[in-house]
């Protein structure tokens, strides 16, 4: 089985299986890759083989990863993701773990994912431990390389109704119960997404208090730490992404505190020469969020008030914030994901164009529709993840007005992708990934601000004492 996923990775990101001839307003797909990945798809099922290796069969470690986005890192943002970077680890949108028990007789529609996708985790969210134990049990059929249990998320429906999310770093005893029963119910490593504190519990040594209790309670060996503080009253979601300030030395301080567990820094990073500046400070992996798929913010003026550079920035159209100026720069999704691969892990520079990768989506997407009955998918959800991949290009906002305009009316992708893609010019269809220049990642954060260390460690060998 691992060998037959191992060939369909081969075939699907060699560049060269899919030989058209570009002309514009042409978009030529040979038929007979489509019909293999059908064929591969329908008799796969839910029974996908585990694999957490490379097209090469080596392990890939988790240095970057694709933030869980609900309504956004879905099973066709996945599938693109994985068109431009093989290595990156995709993380899923947030599946609450009654959704999973309640729909035991639907989970494909909610668990089921391509092969290619690995390597792959899954974010699960919910307060009952019952209902989080039975929900692992029936994903771990599915193979998932890691079992994540969101503990981040500040929503009012998540950590406001439904109890879970961020609030739960109100109680990290439950967390720690939790993570022992997810990891009983699964057969690979199982983490917590958590933020650097809530409310008015922000101190470092009660995120070292968090993490200390987690630990204690279960096998939990890897935390993502979001930067920030959550505030469940008062900021929208949108607005806990970006006002509550960013304290990247409690991360760092963490990898001092706590040697053997395995931390990843995220919130605030936005491009590659920022993962790879967190990287060479020691940072064990990186997650990106909104800069993997989509331009999350606009700046619209800049500002300067007692000799301190600010930025306002329109996050919606009735939505304004104003942050400290900061150099790093916000750098766009192809960018982002397309220099994963070279940069971050080594492997040798793959020259291919975003045509290319619109090919071999173009092949998924109509494999995909109305796969769980009538439009669902549908084309709109599929066009989806494509949005923002000419972001600040010539032609970009030309293409979205067709795009909205052609997903009323075509039935397919290819028919979508024939109207549209005459809007982007040939040179931007067909450009391929710039070359990071040496030396742009700058100084990533200031060690001088480093907490002192944690001094209620109480279990030998899990961080230093003082």
């Amino acid at each position: 089985m691992s060998s037959a996923i191992n060939n369909l990775r081969a075939a699907f990101f060699s560049h060269s299986i899919l030989t058209c001839t570009y002309e514009k307003k042409s978009f030529i797909i040979r038929n007979r890759f489509s019909h293999q990945f059908k064929r591969f798809h329908s008799s796969m099922g839910k029974h996908l083989a585990h694999s957490n290796t490379n097209v090469n069969g080596e392990g890939l470690p988790q240095l970057f990863s694709v933030a869980p986005m609900m309504d956004w890192t879905d099973n066709h943002y996945r599938t693109l993701a994985r068109l431009i970077s093989i290595h990156a680890w995709l993380y899923t949108e947030m599946v609450v773990a009654e959704t999973i028990v309640h729909q035991k007789d639907n989970l494909d529609r909610f668990l089921a994912f391509s092969p290619i996708q690995h390597p792959i985790v899954l974010q699960i969210g919910g307060s009952n431990l019952k209902n989080l134990a039975k929900a692992t049990e029936l994903a771990n059929a599915y193979s998932y390389d890691e079992i994540n249990l969101n503990c981040g998320c500040p929503s009012g429906k998540v950590a406001g109704h439904g109890c879970f999310g961020a609030r739960l770093m109100y109680d990290p005893k439950f967390v720690g119960d939790a993570m022992s029963a997810i990891a009983s119910n699964c057969d690979v490593p199982v983490s917590v997404k958590c933020r650097i504190g809530v409310d008015d519990r922000d101190s470092y040594n009660e995120l070292c208090d968090f993490i200390h209790t987690v630990v204690s309670r279960s096998p939990t060996a890897h935390f993502i730490i979001h930067a920030r503080k959550a505030l469940l009253s008062g900021l929208s979601p949108a607005e806990n992404r970006n006002v509550p300030p960013l304290k990247y030395e409690y991360y760092f301080s963490l990898l001092r505190d706590f040697p053997e567990i395995r931390f990843t820094i995220n919130g605030g990073i936005t491009c590659i020469s920022q993962v790879k500046a967190s990287l060479r400070e020691g940072a064990h992996s990186v997650m990106v969020g909104r800069a993997a798929y989509n331009k999350s913010v606009i700046v619209v003026r800049y500002l300067e008030l007692d000799g301190i550079k600010l930025l306002a920035v329109r996050w919606s159209p009735k939505s304004y914030f104003v942050a400290m100026l900061s150099p790093k720069p916000l750098c766009s999704p192809w960018n982002t994901l397309g220099q994963v691969d070279s940069e971050i892990y080594g492997a040798s520079r793959i020259h291919f164009s975003r045509r290319q990768v619109l090919e071999k989506y173009q092949i998924y997407g109509d494999s995909e529709l109305g796969k769980y009955g009538p439009n669902k998918p549908n084309i709109r959800q599929i066009v989806k993840p494509l949005l923002h991949l000419f972001h600040s290009e010539p032609g970009n906002g030309l293409w979205k007005r067709k795009a909205d305009t052609a997903m009323r009316h075509c039935t397919t992708i290819e028919s979508f992708l024939e109207e549209t893609l005459e809007a982007i010019p040939d040179s931007v269809l067909d450009s391929t990934l710039p070359i990071i220049p040496p030396g742009e990642e700058g100084v990533f954060f200031d060690k001088t601000l480093l907490p002192p260390p944690y001094k209620s460690c109480q279990v030998p060998g899990l961080c230093v004492r003082v």
